[in-house]
């Protein structure tokens, strides 16, 4: 009856190994005839359809439109007015010396007319004390700065993307490890059980072997739930469920070699920093519009206007009009608002400024901890393999010893969790190592979708500006293609 009891020991002892090593490959979960989704595709359906970067480029075109607001300021204005009204005319006209009684002899006469006319307006702007010219470099500025935002968002999509796909196959992989844990402890218990039987243990044994069971089953269905928000989290973000889900690659050969160069790049490159930048720059061409409020402003006019019974009130006059004129407006004392104006945006200005410096030491910041983060993923990814090693070693050890009589069962299951402890350890290491290349990449300002080689179109900034900057008329939008 022992070597029964011994074989079937064995038998579950070879078993937890091979369920517990296909388990610990989560990352080659599927089998190659089955994988039809990469992390590459589904970052690739996130960067099309996610709704917080469409909205992020909507926001860019919305932006764009501040070009020809601008230019407008040096364009020909024109303007017709029109007007029609009814009129009612009672004239009373004495002339004569009167006779003898001192009766005059009197002329009136009543008349209802329609007084309507006609006026064209058109006035040109000739020089505005630079307030146009600044207008433009301004909104450029702006342009260039909602684009460097939308690189954030862009950014912060595809790490929420790696993210939320990692934490899937991760999950996924615990669930699978603590399915086929519970598989092996009813085995243990069964075993424990016959061994009662034959008074080669204590109803203690049992007992233990039990709890350990009852709690392997917690654990699933708290790994349950983990993957259930997880599939959540994927399907918001990359817009579809999850199914069958590649293997995932580090992007660690995208990244600077060292900290310090990492740093070098990130406070050039990364779009918080370009932002900030081109904030500054259009907080200066603020301060030069608002100044522009001081300087003389010139501008010539011609008008053209057409009157029919509005002549002196007669019906049946008529009168045509048409001028030009030359104005010049030389601002002297306004109460004072313009002086305001200026020193606010010099206010703003600095303020910009500031902001440029914080986003410089946040950049910083984000550069070390990520790359702190990747160290410590990739450390605890070789120390996780021997501690898996070693609980191998020691489940089989103990399994031996139990079997002479010099380990309990309690030695045996918590042999067993820990192993299975040193296996979620190393699924959770390899998981962090991918998420902190993508976060590494994001923290220097190169986490996009050229850059990582998405097989996408990429989203052409440029298109809708060069449509609208010198657009004249219209209200109809481009058709974005």
């Amino acid at each position: 009856m022992k070597g029964v009891v011994w074989t079937r020991i064995c038998s579950s002892r070879r078993r937890y190994f091979i369920i517990s090593a296909m388990a610990l490959l989560f990352l080659t979960v599927a089998s190659a005839n089955c994988r039809s989704e990469s992390l590459q595709s589904a970052l690739a359906r996130a960067y099309y359809a996610n709704p917080d970067l469409n909205q992020s480029r909507s926001k860019v075109r919305a932006q764009d439109e501040e070009a020809p607001k601008a230019l407008a300021g040096m364009r020909p204005k024109a303007s017709i007015g029109a007007n029609v009204g009814g009129l009612y005319g009672n004239v009373y006209i004495p002339f004569g010396q009167g006779d003898a009684a001192g009766r005059r002899t009197n002329f009136g006469e009543s008349y209802v007319g329609k007084p309507r006319g006609a006026t064209l307006n058109v006035s040109q702007t000739l020089f505005d004390g630079g307030a146009t010219t600044n207008n433009v470099r301004r909104a450029e500025s702006g342009v260039f700065a909602a684009r460097a935002s939308m690189r954030l968002t862009e950014q912060a999509i595809l790490q929420n993307g790696a993210t939320a796909y990692m934490n899937v196959l991760r999950d996924t992989a615990v669930v699978n490890l603590r399915k086929n844990n519970i598989g092996v402890l009813e085995q243990q218990l069964k075993l424990t059980q016959d061994r009662f039987d034959i008074g080669e243990v204590t109803r203690t044994d049992v007992a233990q072997a039990q709890s350990s069971l009852a709690q392997a089953k917690t654990e699933y269905y708290s790994a349950q739930a983990q993957l259930k928000n997880s599939i959540a989290n994927y399907r918001q973000i990359i817009g579809d469920e999850p199914d069958k889900l590649e293997p995932a690659r580090s992007l660690e050969p995208l990244l600077p070699h060292t900290l310090d160069e990492a740093i070098e790049v990130a406070i050039v490159e990364h779009p918080g920093v370009k932002a900030a930048i081109h904030q500054v720059d259009a907080a200066e061409m603020a301060v030069k519009v608002a100044e522009a409020a001081l300087a003389p402003n010139f501008s010539i006019n011609a008008q053209v206007s057409n009157n029919y019974d509005n002549f002196n009130g007669l019906p049946g006059s008529r009168a045509f009009l048409a001028g030009t004129s030359a104005q010049l407006n030389v601002p002297l004392y306004q109460g004072g608002s313009e002086y305001a104006s200026i020193r606010q945006a010099k206010e703003q200005l600095g303020q910009a400024r500031l902001n440029m410096d914080l986003q410089r030491d946040s950049v910083r910041a984000s550069v070390v901890s990520s790359y702190g983060l990747l160290d410590t993923a990739k450390s605890s990814i070789i120390s996780s393999m021997s501690a898996v090693k070693a609980a191998e070693i020691a489940l089989a050890g103990t399994r031996a010893e139990a079997k002479v009589g010099q380990r309990t069962t309690l030695d045996v299951l918590n042999a067993q969790q820990a192993l299975l402890n040193a296996r979620v350890s190393l699924v959770t290491a390899q998981r962090d190592r991918v998420v902190a290349s993508y976060s590494a990449l994001g923290a220097i300002g190169r986490l996009s979708a050229n850059e990582i080689n998405l097989d996408v179109q990429l989203y052409d900034v440029d298109r809708h500006y060069d449509q609208v900057k010198t657009k004249w008329i219209g209200v109809d939008t481009p058709g974005e293609k």
